[in-house]
């Protein structure tokens, strides 16, 4: 019988932990958590994404994310066309190979949960 498994707890992650910019002068994203130490096979990535008014950030997915808005708001468009005004409490699929533009007219911080290795963005 193997032994009971135990959670991982990051206090106050949201409010402490400060993403560091990947992009242009606005986009800032980092992991804050992932399972790739425990299931090196399918590692699941999760963290936060900040981005401020400025240069839009324009990213092709090479894994599968999903993305909850926690404040601010985005507008967020795919290649399809199809464009979204995102705010608080929206929650987004992004699959393998998508191309999505991600702008904002203020700020926006999203929570996002990805299938991929630590730093893999």
């Amino acid at each position: 019988m193997s032994s009971p498994a135990g959670m991982t707890y990051i206090s106050k992650a949201q409010f402490e932990y400060k993403p560091p910019l990947i992009a242009n002068e606005n986009a800032y994203l980092g992991d804050v958590l992932t399972s790739e130490k425990i299931d090196g096979d399918k590692p699941i990535s999760a963290g936060f994404y900040r981005l401020e008014k400025g240069t839009p950030l324009v990213y092709t997915y090479t894994y599968h994310e999903m993305k909850i808005i926690v404040d601010g708001s985005f507008d967020i468009e795919d290649e399809t066309g199809k464009k979204v005004h995102a705010v608080k409490g929206d929650v987004f699929w992004f699959p393998k190979g998508a191309k999505i533009t991600f702008t904002t007219e203020d700020f926006g911080l999203a929570f996002y949960t990805g299938q991929r290795k630590e730093g893999g963005a």
